[in-house]
C-alpha cells in the first residue's frame, strides 16, 4: 500500500475530511488554524500536494518535493523578523503574480500568519481575495488575531484541534516508544506531538520538573542564588534539546549529501537552517513555560499548606505568569528568569 500525504497528520480526521472535500473544487484561499504541534503544518503541505497533483499519493515525484518543502510551484513563506511586515507582504504579492514554473498552477504556502502586522495585512488583502487564476493560498496560523481577521474573512477556514494525550501516546508507541514512556511524555507535551517526540528521548524530564519545583530550597533572596538557579535549569533544558539537535544534524547531513550529488542551486539550505533555529527556540521557550508553570504550582501548594502567606503566593504566581507571557517576546530569557526568581517571595 502506497503512502498517503496525510499519513503524518495526526488526530485531525475532521480537518482532513474538510480538506479532502475542498480539493475536489478548490477556491482561491484557505486558512488552516491550529496550535503548534497539532500537525497543522504537515496538513498544509499535504493539502498543497493534493492541490498540485490531484492525488493523495505521497510517492510521486511532485508530492515528495512538496512534502520536503522543495517544489518550485509550492512557494513557502516564513516570516523574516518578529512579524510579517509590509516589505515581506509586498514580496509575497509579487510571488503570487509570477507564473507557475512547472505546471499550470501554484500554491503560496504562508506560515505563522498569526504574526502579521496590520500594514502587511492591508497590503496583501486584495491579492488574497482575488489572486491570479493560477495561484491558490494556503495560510497557516496558530490563532486569528485582529491583524488577520480581514484576510481570514476571505478564506475558507479549517480548524485543527490540540491532539489528545491518548492519540499522542498511541502514535509514539507505533514509532517504537515504550508504552510507559509514551504515556508519561504525552501527558507533559500539552498536545504537541513534536514536543512529545523529543521528550520521549529525554530521561531528565522529572529532574527538570523537580528543579523548578525546588524554588524554596534553592533560593535565599540573594542575586547569587538566583543566578545559580537559572544556570541550573537552563543547563537542564539545553541537555533536553540534544535529541532535537541530533535530528537537526541528521537533516543537515542529508541535505549536504544531496547538495554534493546534484548541486546547491535551490537546495533550501537557508530555509532548513531557519527552521532549525525556530524549532530550537520554540522547544526552549516551551520548556521554560512548562517549568515556570511547575514553579507556580509549587507556590499554590505552599499557600495551601500555609508554608507561605496566601497574598505572597498570589504575588509570586502573578509574577511567574507575567514572565511566561513575555517569553515569546523577550530576546533575553536568561535575564527575564533572573529578574523573576530574584524577586520571588520566600517563606
Amino acid at each position: 500500500m502506497s503512502r498517503s500525504v496525510w499519513d503524518d497528520v495526526v488526530g485531525q480526521e475532521r480537518a482532513i475530511e474538510q480538506l479532502h472535500r475542498a480539493a475536489v473544487d478548490p477556491v482561491h484561499a484557505y486558512l488552516l488554524v491550529g496550535p503548534h504541534g497539532s500537525t497543522v503544518e504537515r496538513a498544509a503541505r499535504a493539502f498543497a500536494s493534493v492541490l498540485l497533483t490531484g492525488s493523495d499519493d505521497a510517492e510521486s515525484r511532485d508530492a515528495r518535493l512538496v512534502l520536503a518543502g522543495e517544489h518550485p510551484d509550492c512557494r513557502e513563506v516564513e516570516r523574516v523578523g518578529a512579524a510579517i511586515d509590509r516589505d515581506q507582504a509586498e514580496w509575497i504579492v509579487e510571488q503570487a503574480w509570477l507564473s507557475p514554473v512547472e505546471g499550470s498552477s501554484k500554491v503560496m504556502l504562508l506560515h505563522e500568519f498569526h504574526l502579521l502586522s496590520e500594514i502587511a495585512a492591508g497590503r496583501m488583502l486584495k491579492t488574497v481575495e482575488e489572486p491570479p487564476e493560477s495561484t491558490r493560498f494556503v495560510i497557516v496560523a496558530e490563532s486569528v488575531p485582529t491583524s488577520l481577521v480581514t484576510i481570514a474573512s476571505r478564506c475558507v477556514r479549517v480548524d485543527f484541534a490540540t491532539i489528545p494525550d491518548s492519540v499522542i501516546a498511541t502514535r509514539l508507541v507505533t514509532e517504537g516508544v515504550d508504552p510507559a514512556i509514551a504515556e508519561v511524555v504525552s501527558a507533559g507535551a500539552s498536545g504537541d506531538l513534536e514536543r512529545a517526540r523529543v521528550l520521549a528521548n529525554d530521561p531528565e524530564v522529572a529532574e527538570r520538573r523537580a528543579a523548578f519545583a525546588s524554588v524554596f530550597e534553592s533560593l535565599d533572596g540573594s542575586g547569587r542564588a538566583a543566578i545559580e538557579f537559572v544556570d541550573r535549569v537552563e543547563l537542564l533544558i539545553d541537555r533536553a534539546a540534544e535529541p532535537l539537535k541530533a535530528r537537526h544534524a541528521a537533516e543537515a547531513a542529508e541535505l549536504q549529501e544531496r547538495i554534493e550529488r546534484v548541486g546547491a542551486r535551490g537546495s533550501g539550505r537557508k530555509q532548513l537552517e531557519d527552521r532549525h533555529k525556530r524549532e530550537l527556540r520554540r522547544f526552549t521557550t516551551d520548556e521554560l513555560r512548562t517549568g515556570l508553570a511547575t514553579m507556580a504550582g509549587a507556590y499554590r501548594d505552599a499557600a495551601v499548606t500555609a508554608r507561605i502567606a496566601t497574598a505572597e503566593a498570589s504575588r509570586a504566581v502573578s509574577a511567574i505568569q507575567s514572565t511566561i507571557s513575555s517569553l515569546g517576546r523577550n530576546a533575553n530569557s536568561t535575564l527575564a528568569l533572573q529578574r523573576l526568581v530574584w524577586s520571588l517571595p520566600l517563606p
